[in-house]
């Protein structure tokens, strides 16, 4: 099955999830990530703002700020293909709805990626070996191929978006760790 298709596939099990069990789930991976090792080394933690399909990230960066550590967040630039990593203080101040419901920082100093610990990414499927299917624009991709940044590359995941494989192309990035609701994997990159 080819990446649109898988999609679509992925898009809708998604969707099915109740409201109940994806509030439960959300709150088990949040607990499953702060928990880790990574986690907790971090002290600059990037984690997107997340989607109402999506896994819930206000407990994480939260959490990163009740234990003193720098949160940014993805500044997407449409036009020019890429993502800023903007240091935000607060889920309400500062942060404006825009193109697909994101939500993106009005403003704020770049974070060098050289400082960022740990990378916590979103996607519609992953695979244990840490390859991930994304909505299909590539901004995690090109990020993560920045020599500058040495992050530990986290994706976050509903158990149904875990996949024996997902397809993947040259550019695709993998994974360093993937944490769903049922606990959490180490990649082994092929």
């Amino acid at each position: 099955m080819g990446k649109v298709e898988l999609r679509r596939q992925l898009q809708g099990t998604l969707a099915g999830i109740p409201d109940e069990q994806r509030s439960e789930m959300s709150k088990k991976i949040c607990q499953n990530l702060i928990a880790t090792d990574q986690f907790r080394r971090a002290s600059v933690v990037m984690c997107f703002l997340s989607l109402p399909t999506e896994i819930d990230t206000a407990p994480i960066i939260l959490h990163a700020w009740q234990q003193g550590k720098i949160v940014t967040v993805p500044k997407v630039s449409w036009q020019q293909r890429h993502m800023i990593p903007i240091e935000i203080n607060s889920l309400e101040i500062g942060l404006a709805t825009g193109t697909f419901g994101l939500k993106n920082p009005t403003a704020g100093i770049p974070t060098p990626f050289e400082e960022i610990d740990l990378v916590v990414t979103p996607g519609i499927g992953f695979a244990e070996n840490g390859d991930r299917l994304g909505r299909g624009g590539g901004y995690y991709d090109r990020f993560f191929t920045s020599d500058r940044l040495k992050a530990v590359k986290c994706g976050i995941a509903f158990s149904q978006q875990i996949l024996d494989t997902v397809p993947t192309e040259a550019h695709d990035q993998q994974l360093d760790l993937i944490v769903t609701d049922k606990g959490v994997t180490i990649c082994q990159p092929d």
